[in-house]
């Protein structure tokens, strides 16, 4: 009985769905209209401009063979804020645009099954220059982040919703990425979850890429109570969910 449960779950790894589904009757061939690439906010909210790429003073120049060499795992983080800069960098290095096409679609810094880009960006604000404590969500059309929530007692909800990974909460800030999967089932129906577990390993490791360029490191984390999580970032847990999470901290 579990080797025939090991096997079913494999067959989620292979790519075989795709003979099964009939492409034509795809939300997306039927003409229904895509869902939009960002989720809604209020004007009434606290929105928090990010610096502009020429206002990343911060930032070091780091080649790419530096800093994949150097890439590792980093659970101890030192008592050191990130600047605004620092943060402004790793949102658009994990999901900035670069350009906005004729389509009115965008092109963004790391690559997706059919650009259609699924997650949303969270982050649990603990230590950084100019913000108050709290969790945050990344606006990339505006390059902006928007407050979600000042969130009470925020270093022991991670810590409970992260079974116990202590170490989170001793971090600058928590990237926290939710999957709306319909972004990408409207155009690959049920061969759409299979890519959407792809996509967000390319985010986290451009994250682990850029904290080489200011000093820091980060650790994926997969591990966590999934209802809790969800609850914490008040996503509905069906239409979207947490499926990855990172903190980064100084290092250096």
């Amino acid at each position: 009985m579990k080797k025939n449960i090991v096997n079913v779950y494999r067959d989620f790894l292979k790519d075989r769905v795709r003979k099964e589904i009939d492409f034509s009757q795809t939300d997306q061939c039927r003409g229904i209209k895509e869902p939009p690439i960002q989720k809604e906010y209020s004007f009434e909210q606290k929105i928090i401009k990010l610096p502009e790429k020429e206002e990343w003073n911060s930032v070091k120049d780091t080649s790419i063979r530096s800093a994949i060499q150097s890439r590792q795992s980093h659970r101890n983080y030192k008592d050191k804020p990130l600047k605004l800069d620092e943060l402004a960098f790793l949102l658009w290095s994990t999901q900035g645009i670069r350009k906005k096409t004729d389509s009115g679609r965008v092109l963004r810094t790391v690559p997706s099954a059919g650009n259609r880009h699924s997650f949303e960006t969270y982050l649990l604000i603990f230590n950084v220059s100019g913000l108050e404590q709290g969790i945050y969500r990344y606006l990339p059309l505006e390059n902006s982040i928007v407050l979600e929530d000042n969130a009470e007692n925020l270093s022991n909800c991670i810590t409970n919703s992260s079974l116990g990974q202590s170490f989170l909460a001793k971090s600058a800030v928590v990237f926290v990425w939710t999957v709306i999967p319909y972004r990408m089932e409207w155009r690959y129906d049920i061969a759409a979850h299979r890519v959407i577990a792809m996509d967000v390993g390319h985010v986290c490791q451009n994250l682990y890429l850029a904290c080489e360029a200011i000093d820091s490191g980060t650790c994926g984390v997969a591990a966590f109570d999934q209802d809790s999580m969800d609850n914490l970032v008040s996503v509905d847990g069906s239409d979207e969910f947490v499926i990855y999470m990172a903190p980064v901290g100084k290092v250096t």
